[in-house]
């Protein structure tokens, strides 16, 4: 692609003669780093240091206003299908809610993988198991005596989930009995509808209890509405601001180990032909053109629904991961998107796991 080797070249004229210092003064880190949750947001739920850092980040932020990002309070009764995955042993307080999720049937519920698969800290990986945590479901408000906690009997998360890219970022969550409380399940649509609704302009709303402006908590489900950006778009938009983060590092790089400019190209070409696409095909990207609308750090694991004529929704995607903002754990607040797993790719995977468990 021709923008690519224009922005190395241009970089390349106006960079190689910089010093290291004015090197590092490159875009910021909330342009290019896609985590979603931090590494681990089960940990983070259940960390002792994470009320320190949220009132630090709280103070930090007063001006900026107690508001979700770009949206509101949902109604009492709204989103009827809306879980929180709630840390074992708990108080049911924000601070116990990890993730969100969805009941898609009386006893399953729809999350992403890496809100039950997660960095342990150590180079390696774990699952959470049964006992660990518990849903809580048919409440809008996170505190006690609302809603019902429901035990787990059961976590299946994609077998093809990409730890590295986000890709296949699906679980289901058996729970160990149907919630007595009132809720109602959510459809997720087969294939063809799928596709039918991956196309920009789409209405979507995302829900959930993740942090709202100022890194600030919230008891009180959130929703935001907003919609499907055009995938190629935000891929375009995505590896632009990760090439602008790369391309000082790499003439850095460069004029240490004495490349002149040809070979810096050819390193950046071949850089570039192996950098995979943010978003894959099995990815939905929603967000505004104006942005600062956005799902948070808190509502991995939750939908986005897409409203029918007949008044109902359907279950188009599961929050997966959005950018994080410089020198921050959460989410960049203004950011133009956020990244779901398309939910219609993975009904066959779907219904299999949930007929042989």
């Amino acid at each position: 692609m021709t923008y690519q080797k224009t922005l190395l070249s241009a970089a390349l004229a106006g960079l190689m003669a910089l010093s290291g210092a004015a090197l590092a003064q490159d875009m910021p880190a909330a342009e290019m780093k896609t985590d979603p949750d931090k590494a681990n947001p089960f940990a983070f739920a259940k960390s002792d240091a994470k009320e320190k850092m949220l009132e630090e980040q709280m103070a930090a932020a007063e001006a900026a206003g107690d508001r979700v990002v770009g949206g509101e309070v949902a109604e009492n009764g709204a989103w009827p299908w809306q879980v929180a995955l709630m840390v074992g042993g708990q108080p049911t307080t924000p601070d116990a809610q990890f993730c969100g999720g969805s009941m898609v049937l009386d006893t399953w519920v729809l999350t992403a993988a890496h809100c039950v698969y997660m960095d342990d800290g150590e180079g390696g990986f774990f699952q959470l198991q049964p006992g660990q945590f518990d849903v809580l479901v048919g409440t809008n408000t996170i505190a006690e005596g609302q809603g019902e906690r429901v035990q787990v009997a059961g976590v299946y998360r994609h077998p093809e989930y990409d730890t590295r890219l986000f890709d296949n970022d699906i679980a289901l969550i058996k729970l160990a009995q149907k919630p007595s409380v009132a809720y109602q399940t959510i459809n997720v649509p087969n294939e063809d509808f799928g596709e039918q609704i991956d196309n920009q302009g789409v209405p979507t709303i995302v829900t959930g209890w993740g942090l709202v402006n100022g890194a600030k908590r919230t008891d009180v489900m959130m929703q935001a509405e907003i919609q499907i950006l055009s995938r190629d778009a935000c891929n375009n938009a995505m590896m632009e601001a990760r090439m602008g983060f790369a391309a000082p590092r790499i003439i850095e790089a460069a004029s240490v180990l004495a490349l002149d400019n040809q070979q810096t190209e050819e390193v950046w070409t071949e850089l570039l032909s192996r950098a995979p696409l943010p978003l894959s095909p099995n990815m939905l990207c929603s967000g505004t053109f104006e942005g600062g609308k956005t799902s948070c750090q808190g509502d991995s694991g939750g939908p986005l629904v897409v409203p029918l004529n007949d008044g109902s929704y359907i279950q188009a995607g599961v929050v997966s991961w959005g950018l994080v903002s410089d020198g921050s754990t959460t989410c960049a607040e203004d950011a133009l998107f956020s990244v779901y797993t398309k939910a219609s790719k993975f009904v066959p995977w779907l219904n299999q796991t949930v007929s042989t468990n």
